[in-house]
């Protein structure tokens, strides 16, 4: 399903849709933390502005997309990760070498988010109205049914879906 929302977006969005928008959170990021000219170091991050723009991100993408509370890496995992960009060896990140520190560390949560998101955009509607035909037929139930406009359904059931997902998340 994940490679089906994929082609999708590429064909909608053009094939680097989300690699472009990563890369406009991270500069605006990255720029955010190194406007301040006091800094010896104007072009590069330090573990410290690092740790900051990471919590930055994660901010972000908990409030304003769908899905599980997303939690940053711990300290110890994001020095790992700096040292696995910092190509220079310089103990700082400058902007592309955060730009693919960012991609890495986003990627697994993008890509969970955007399976939630077919499931209940794509999947739950559909199931939605698979199911309206599939009761009409029942006796006493099916009248009612019948009755009840598609969208109407196809919202209730999507409801259901979004509530489901989210009393799951409780659970984790």
């Amino acid at each position: 399903m994940g490679q089906a929302w994929a082609s999708l977006q590429e064909k909608l969005q053009g094939r680097h849709w989300k690699e472009r928008q990563v890369r406009k959170i991270t500069d605006k990021v990255f720029d955010r933390l190194t406007e301040d000219t006091q800094k010896p170091e104007k072009d590069a991050l330090k573990f410290e502005e690092v740790y900051i723009a990471v919590l930055c991100v994660y901010n972000d993408i908990n409030k304003y997309l769908p899905g599980p509370h997303y939690d940053p890496p711990s300290k110890e995992r994001l020095k790992e990760l700096m040292r696995e960009f910092d190509i220079d060896m310089n103990g700082l990140l400058d902007r592309e070498e955060f730009a693919e520190f960012i991609r890495k560390l986003t990627a697994e949560s993008l890509c969970a988010i955007s399976l939630k998101l077919i499931i209940t955009l794509v999947a739950a509607p559909a199931l939605a109205l698979a199911t309206k035909r599939a009761t009409e037929g029942v006796p006493g139930v099916g009248k009612v049914v019948h009755k009840v406009p598609n969208a109407i359904y196809a919202a209730a059931i999507t409801m259901a879906a979004v509530l489901i997902q989210r009393s799951a998340e409780g659970v984790e």
